[in-house]
């Protein structure tokens, strides 16, 4: 028998996901950039300059992947190729400083939104929330190559 509590938190976990997936296509339309576009602009800012074949590592993604959303953010100038200082023939990526600024504006309202979102919740409330939701993402990732051996569907989007 599944426990309820499993139960209501896989249940929340995919209507989060729907309501999110609406809202990053709203932010599409607002930032000109596709949502996975969001997270690899993210993770640059986050780790600094990188390769591309690192980059798809750091974002769980191909190559071909990332090429394409990175494609889309030099197009878009917040992103820019440069010359690996280590290895010549090697282009490093980088988040230019309009990339910046679109990545704080992106900041901001997130934040606004989850304020907006927990303006009732005390600040305990808020603590434990943090807390709980950070060691959930951290063991997720933790057990994705296991949840990837256990499902098909899994294991076929894993590199996607």
């Amino acid at each position: 028998m599944t426990d309820p509590s499993i139960d209501a938190i896989a249940t929340q976990l995919v209507r989060l996901h729907r309501l999110r997936d609406r809202m990053l296509a709203q932010a599409k339309e607002r930032f000109g950039i596709d949502p996975a576009g969001f997270v690899v602009l993210f993770r640059l800012l986050c780790d600094g300059p990188m390769r591309s074949g690192a980059l798809a590592e750091a974002v769980y993604s191909d190559a071909s992947t990332v090429s394409r959303q990175v494609a889309q953010l030099v197009d878009n100038g917040l992103v820019r190729r440069t010359a690996d200082p280590d290895d010549g023939r090697a282009t490093l990526l980088e988040v230019t400083e309009k990339g910046h600024e679109v990545a704080e504006r992106i900041r901001e309202r997130r934040h606004e939104g989850v304020a907006l979102v927990t303006e009732g919740w005390s600040p305990d409330d808020l603590a434990t929330f943090a807390r709980l939701l950070t060691r959930y993402v951290t063991d997720y990732d933790n057990a994705r190559p296991t949840l990837a051996a256990r499902n098909p569907i899994l294991k076929s989007t894993e590199n996607k």
